[in-house]
């Protein structure tokens, strides 16, 4: 098998500026950028959030001083001006709240006149300035990662009680709810991602060979056709019925699984005479050898359940080989009855604002209830909390009750007399009721592009995850502000009438 070998660090050259209040030569201010208040765009109020944390010394310095400890650390100020660190935070947010794909952002990067002069590149002549290359958007926009994420959040959630206009001692009502997040995945049989795992197997090969770095994979795109055609069939005979379904069902199979085995045998010889002088030959032959694992373990699988008949146990299962942590997820919804991705915990305010959340791994809702607490509780000061029943657990509740006034958790299950009395309070239906708010934040949220998730690894995945929330924020934040420009509008053509 290929061996590992340690590989120096880089020290990336960089140089960036931070967020800019000199006002440059032929380029209008991001303060005097006219953005439309009799408008229900969500750009507009997105925009208009940017421009007031831009503005607002307090919050401009803090997110600055954010960003610089975070995305320049450990590099060196020298070589050419990368993109400035506004640039980055307001490309970030401008993804996530359009739901755009890179492409789109950066068509509106280079043409949208309300984007460039938030970014601080709109000229006085909108048919000059500078121009983004689609490589530098994409590169920069990722350069935020989860942890920074959570810091910045933060802060966006004060400029928000700021703007909100809550009081200091003002006590928080918050609830807590969880949704899952699809990952970019087809939907999961063992004979497909067992071609899956052959079919990455082969394009490495052919790769490699094509580079000149590989021989005796000639006929690589043959074994690619007949595998192919044997996994069609596999699923053909698998959905459908007729006669002798299950014995012709399982010849297939051991004609496909002969096949791959013969393709494992043949890529365990490859990987063991590998010889590579390169930093790019060594990672190609490392992912070979993941993809080999993966090509053996659903090889294994299949025999299992196809040829002996056995039940596979949940947690032998992959669901991904591209994205193995994404989970089969049954939320006991009738539709969809289930989803493949990943669970997103959120906490909202009753100024709908998005103060916590947490990506789950492999837990249940009831798991997370203490931990989420735990955080809310050293952050803020808490009037009430209320969950739903997926969050149930009495011994929980009475332990959140000694710091929480009020806790509305409806237990789940048959309730004896005193759980029906408190219950039927008035303070707790009300607030029960009250807690359906958080579907509308939730629903939002998905359409500010965390219904699904396009960008591949976990790394990413907590990223987008990140950035959809502070977008959701900062879009919340938005409307109020043009909400209170449009009244402070109104006032002044009275006053002049």
């Amino acid at each position: 098998m290929v061996q590992k070998f340690d590989v120096k660090k880089i020290k990336f050259r960089d140089m960036r500026q931070g967020f800019e209040y000199q006002i440059r030569s032929g380029i209008i201010p991001i303060k005097e950028v006219k953005i439309p208040t009799k408008t229900n765009s969500h750009m507009a109020a997105l925009m208009a959030a940017l421009q007031y944390i831009f503005i607002t010394p307090e919050w401009n310095e803090r997110i600055e001083t954010l960003l610089s400890e975070k995305v320049l650390e450990g590099k060196v100020e020298t070589g050419r001006m990368g993109m400035s660190l506004w640039e980055v935070f307001v490309l970030g947010q401008v993804r996530l709240c359009m739901n755009l794909t890179y492409d789109e952002l950066h068509h509106m990067a280079n043409y949208d006149l309300m984007l460039r002069g938030i970014l601080g590149v709109l000229p006085v002549d909108v048919l000059s300035g500078i121009q983004y290359e689609y490589q530098t958007i994409y590169d920069n926009a990722r350069l935020l990662d989860d942890e920074l994420l959570k810091e910045l959040n933060a802060l966006i959630v004060a400029v928000g009680h700021e703007v909100f206009k809550k009081k200091e001692s003002d006590a928080l009502r918050l609830k807590t709810n969880s949704y899952v997040i699809e990952t970019n995945t087809h939907f999961p049989t063992d004979y497909n991602l067992l071609w899956d795992s052959a079919k990455k197997c082969l394009d490495i090969a052919i790769f490699l060979r094509k580079k000149g770095n590989l021989k005796g994979w000639r006929k690589a795109s043959n074994w690619k056709k007949k595998l192919k055609n044997m996994v069609r069939e596999v699923g053909k005979i698998s959905s459908l019925g007729g006669k002798n379904k299950a014995s012709r069902l399982k010849e297939t199979v051991k004609n496909y699984l002969n096949k791959a085995r013969e393709l494992a045998k043949k890529v365990e010889q490859t990987l063991n005479e590998a010889i590579f002088s390169t930093m790019d030959l060594f990672l190609q032959f490392v992912e070979m050898e993941y993809y080999l694992s993966m090509l053996n373990k659903h090889i294994d699988l299949v025999e299992r359940r196809l040829i002996k008949g056995e039940t596979i146990p949940h947690e032998e299962k992959v669901f991904s080989i591209f994205q193995p942590y994404t989970e089969w997820i049954n939320k006991g919804k009738l539709h969809p009855n289930v989803e493949i991705g990943k669970k997103l915990f959120v906490t909202t305010d009753q100024y709908h604002l998005i103060v916590d959340y947490q990506i789950g791994n492999h837990q249940a809702d009831n798991q997370l209830t203490l931990e989420i607490s735990d955080r809310l509780l050293a952050k803020y000061i808490i009037q009430n909390l209320s969950v739903d029943k997926g969050f149930s657990d009495m011994t929980d509740k009475a332990l959140l009750e000694l710091f929480i006034p009020q806790v509305i958790m409806p237990k789940k299950g048959k309730r004896n007399q005193e759980e029906k009395e408190i219950e039927s309070t008035a303070t707790f239906k009300k607030l029960k009721k009250q807690h359906s708010a958080i579907e509308s934040n939730i629903n939002e949220l998905e359409h500010r592009g965390l219904d699904k998730c396009p960008d591949r690894n976990q790394k990413n995945f907590k990223r987008y995850v990140g950035l959809g929330v502070c977008a959701y924020n900062l879009h919340r934040i938005g409307r109020q502000l043009l909400k209170d420009q449009q009244r402070e509008e109104k006032e002044v053509l009275k006053q002049a009438a």
